[in-house]
């Protein structure tokens, strides 16, 4: 029974998995080695204790390299999770913290503790409050409180957009100190 190496879309094609009979290989170190046939090709690289490794089929003729794929690879996996790191670090998010204007200390200081945790992680922070009914004749009440928030973060936090009223909804903006 013979077992057949399907490659993944992402995989190059390497050693037994080649199927093109002539290709211009590139040595180890990066030198031109000429066109050579698939099987002195093959045993070029093993004699090297390396893969080949079928860079480019699509070009005239097809270009393979000599090289260790798993170590081709793993550097490739490397840079890509790097790339990814970088990419989740440059998308903050911005958490929102809804607040009331009877708000209890305890849920207060709940959502202060929260608030600096994301802070710390640099995301910014909305804290907002909707005024429900006869709030609405009162919304100093509800800039107090936000204010209030935003000096329990001072430490770590500085006001990015003062407060402002919305409609029924008066927010505040809070980004990470630098």
């Amino acid at each position: 029974m013979e077992v057949l190496f399907i490659a993944k879309t992402d995989e190059l094609l390497i050693n037994d998995q080649i199927k093109v009979a002539e290709l211009m290989v590139i040595g180890p170190n990066g030198e031109k080695m000429g066109v050579k046939h698939l099987e002195d090709a093959k045993t070029l690289a093993s004699y090297a204790g390396l893969d080949l490794v079928l860079m480019s089929e699509n070009s005239t003729p097809a270009v393979a390299k000599i090289m260790d794929y798993n170590k081709y690879r793993y550097e490739r996996q490397k840079k890509l999770k790097e790339a990814q790191k970088k990419q989740r670090e440059s998308n903050k998010e911005i958490k929102e913290y809804r607040l009331s204007v009877r708000i209890d200390v305890h849920d207060f200081e709940t959502r202060k503790r929260n608030a600096e945790e994301y802070l710390k992680k640099g995301h910014k922070i909305k804290a907002f409050i909707r005024f429900k009914g006869r709030e609405m004749a009162h919304t100093d009440l509800g800039k107090d409180v936000l204010m209030e928030f935003a000096n329990s973060l001072s430490e770590s936090s500085q006001i990015e957009i003062e407060p402002k009223l919305e409609g029924r909804q008066m927010s505040i903006l809070l980004a990470p100190k630098k």
